[in-house]
């Protein structure tokens, strides 16, 4: 079983950062693909961002690529994920999902959402324009 929760959610204004944390416990598996997602009401669930806690590749949306970094910080029986966001627009604003895989990523949109077995609560994120 492994438990998330996300932090670091928050209003800013365009052009500006946020950094969003994803901390729980993990056990069973010995390699997750973790992952970022965002949702908007009334749009589908979008994945922003993976990492693979084996080798630590990572892989991003096209919509976040150069102003997102995700990154990883796993102990042995828990897990630490980030999601540094900069240069952030109104179009960002959305609720921040991280989530768990006991699988390899194979990149963004790789695997389903329903693939990912464990999910936080979410993080709200309010660009103004």
């Amino acid at each position: 079983q492994v438990q998330l929760r996300e932090s670091g959610g928050g209003s800013v204004q365009m052009g500006g950062s946020l950094r969003l944390s994803c901390v729980g416990s993990r056990t069973g598996y010995n390699a997750y693909c973790l992952a970022w997602f965002r949702q908007v009401p009334g749009r589908e669930r979008e994945e922003v961002a993976t990492i693979f806690t084996g080798d630590s590749v990572t892989s991003y949306a096209d919509s976040v690529k150069g102003r997102f970094t995700i990154s990883q910080d796993n102990a042995k029986g828990t897990l630490a994920l980030y999601l540094q966001t900069n240069m952030l627009t109104p179009d960002d604003t959305a609720v921040y999902y991280c989530a768990a895989a006991p699988s390899y990523c194979g990149g963004v949109n790789v695997l389903a959402p329903s693939q990912f077995r464990y999910w936080g609560q979410g993080t709200q994120v309010t660009v103004g324009s």
